[in-house]
């Protein structure tokens, strides 16, 4: 019920404001619709998403289905040595060791599935200044065939940046080159590049 007192409207207790009820029931679906939006924008945590911890990161790619196998060495500037038996020195990590197609090859449900990708994978998970050298080694030879190799070193951190994108042919079992010596200045900035040969493979197979 509505009362007028002079020029003024006031509602009495049974009284209601149509306007007032449809602003605030606009209100309450516009909240809602809002809330909704926000549950399905929202992306949920993928199952298993790790991140690439990573400052650079080289990779050694040969042909698939190569039976060969070449591995990546790499010293860092305290003339440390990564290779497939020491796999962890400091920063560096040796993420993927490739074998050719040797345990590249799974049974499952009596059909046989392989892996054809070669490729060994090193990360340096941090900025430690000083020269580091990249060599492959070609450790063993099915084909005896010469194996092209190619190279790639990434900069990830703080933006992408490639640092090296070459291919380098390995002639024979037992060939060794060294594919880059690269410095690493205290910002992380690459400040010189050069080929010159060093060894360090340790063994000779």
């Amino acid at each position: 019920m509505v009362i007028r007192v002079g020029s003024k409207i006031k509602k009495g207790d049974n009284g209601a404001d149509p306007f007032s009820d449809l602003l605030f029931n606009s209100l309450l679906g516009i909240s809602l619709l809002f809330f909704i939006a926000i549950i399905f924008i929202n992306p949920k945590t993928k199952d298993g998403e790790v991140e690439f911890n990573a400052y650079f990161v080289i990779t050694v790619s040969w042909k698939d289905f190569s039976p060969d196998d070449i591995d990546v060495w790499v010293a860092d500037p305290l003339g440390k040595k990564l290779w497939f038996k020491q796999r962890e020195i400091g920063l560096l990590h040796l993420d993927r060791d490739d074998r050719g197609m040797e345990d590249d090859q799974i049974t499952v449900n009596n059909e046989l599935v392989e892996n054809p990708l070669n490729q060994e994978v090193v990360t340096i998970r941090g900025v430690y200044p000083g020269r580091y050298t990249v060599n492959i080694h070609y450790y063993k030879s099915v084909s005896n065939e010469p194996v092209d190799v190619d190279v790639r070193i990434f900069k990830l951190r703080p933006s992408y940046q490639s640092i090296l994108n070459e291919t380098v042919t390995l002639a024979s079992k037992g060939a060794e080159k060294t594919v880059v010596n690269f410095t690493i200045g205290p910002a992380g900035e690459i400040t010189k590049k050069d080929k010159t040969q060093k060894q360090l493979v340790v063994f000779r197979k």
